[in-house]
């Protein structure tokens, strides 16, 4: 039976896992075996240092959700919702216990590692979708379009799973690497902890609020696993040191006496902030009814999108005007007010976020999944997109000066009786590379 098949592949996974651990007499290691022992001992060698390479064997290992999909999708027994959910929980946990096994011997001292090799595997279960749903592939997910989550056909979730797929896929392997090799990643990680937490909030929302809210199968509740542990690792990114001081010497006082008009760059930023601000007013009006003629005619003659009855783009808007239009005022006062030193993590956290939201958003309005009347105007075309564009780009330019020129950002403490520092690199602030 195909059912008994697939979890003899799981079961043995973990007994090959457990194998390189200490193999019988006579027993033969698979190959992955072997290199798995062989980057431990020599870790062990140097004195505890990291698996090497473990972000490949993640990019391996991740491709077998492709034969977990193809068993369930060639046998009937595991298409029932329930079996669905299921089998979604028993492969979640069986992928844990693989990774902790085969670390055990020299475990990373991060938990998120984890959390990142556990969604390498989802992200190619969410490539697959959107490569089969854009008929590129077949011979999946069909079951999965009928008694999983019908609602992943929808425009804005095939690009939303284009973004796990590719981008997310991508920081996890770097941040692995970062981890296994003991060095900081915690601006990778809040850039991916933004992005999650912004793409499963409006995904969740989305579906309970839009006309898929009466299509909720049981599968539909893994989802929050997924909300879940992007706060979690929010929170523990947030609440780490950083990995640049705070305090700053002369630069950092001679930056921060400069008046916001002699400072062209930030002069710039707080133009375009203010006027992304306008934007999200703009259209989170639009996505609350307003009877204002500029949201009527916005809605009518530039993004009808926003109105589409799969609720997504509604969502997005409303999040953006309560969550992202405080950010975004707190951006121009830290540009205007000096010693900020929060600008650093919530500029790289809701540049993750918005990047996120507009690519669903901008590839949904265009996708073929959406209906014409719902899609871009031609006559405004560029003009809409161009705006949507640049509003992606705002918060990312904002978080890129941020980090480039830090300066104006640091607490100045100078010593008891001291009035500035040397302007010269060496005596002023080192900054380490995250």
């Amino acid at each position: 039976m195909r059912a008994a098949a697939l979890v003899g592949t799981l079961s043995v996974l973990l007994k090959d896992a457990q194998l390189c651990g200490s193999p019988l007499p006579g027993q033969h290691l698979s190959p992955g075996c072997i290199l798995r022992r062989r980057t431990a001992s020599k870790g062990k060698g140097e004195g505890q240092q990291p698996l090497e390479e473990m972000e490949t064997l993640v990019f391996l290992f991740s491709f077998s959700a492709l034969g977990v999909l193809y068993a369930m999708n060639t046998t009937p027994e595991f298409q029932e919702p329930y079996v669905i959910l299921e089998i979604g929980v028993a492969v979640l946990v069986i992928v844990f216990v693989f990774y902790y096994l085969i670390t055990r011997g020299n475990p990373p001292k991060d938990f998120l590692f984890f959390v990142f090799a556990e969604f390498c595997f989802t992200c190619v279960i969410d490539l697959t979708s959107a490569l089969e749903y854009d008929s590129i592939i077949s011979g999946f997910m069909d079951f999965y379009q009928k008694t999983g989550e019908p609602y992943l056909g929808s425009a804005y979730a095939i690009m939303m799973c284009y973004w796990d797929g590719i981008a997310h896929f991508i920081l996890y392997l770097m941040m692995i690497s970062r981890i296994t090799d003991r060095r900081a990643y915690r601006t990778l990680g809040l850039f991916w902890a933004g992005s999650l937490c912004a793409n499963m909030s409006v995904f969740i929302t989305g579906i309970v609020a839009g006309k898929y809210g009466s299509e909720i199968r049981p599968a539909f509740w893994l989802n929050f696993l997924f909300l879940l542990m992007p706060v979690l690792g929010a929170v523990t990114l947030f609440t780490r040191p950083k990995d640049r001081p705070l305090i700053g010497g002369y630069n950092a006082q001679h930056a921060q006496t400069m008046k916001l008009i002699w400072r062209p760059l930030d002069l710039i930023l707080v133009v375009l902030l203010l006027a992304a601000m306008a934007f999200t007013i703009l259209r989170g009006l639009v996505a609350l009814d307003s009877p204002l003629e500029a949201c009527s005619i916005y809605l009518s003659q530039y993004e009808p999108y926003l109105k589409d009855p799969v609720g997504y783009p509604k969502v997005m808007m409303l999040h953006l005007l309560f969550y992202g239009l405080p950010l975004l005022g707190a951006f121009v006062y830290g540009l205007l007010k000096p010693g900020c030193t929060w600008m650093s993590d919530w500029t790289t956290f809701f540049a993750g976020a918005i990047i996120q939201c507009q690519w669903s958003h901008i590839g949904g309005s265009l996708h073929r999944h959406t209906t014409t009347p719902f899609r871009i105007p031609n006559d405004v075309f560029w003009t809409v997109l161009g705006a949507n564009l640049l509003y992606a780009a705002v918060p990312v330019m904002v978080a890129v000066r941020v980090h480039s020129n830090p300066y104006f950002f640091l607490k100045i403490a100078p010593f008891p009786g001291q009035t500035g520092l040397p302007n010269s690199e060496e005596k002023d602030t080192k900054y380490k590379e995250k």
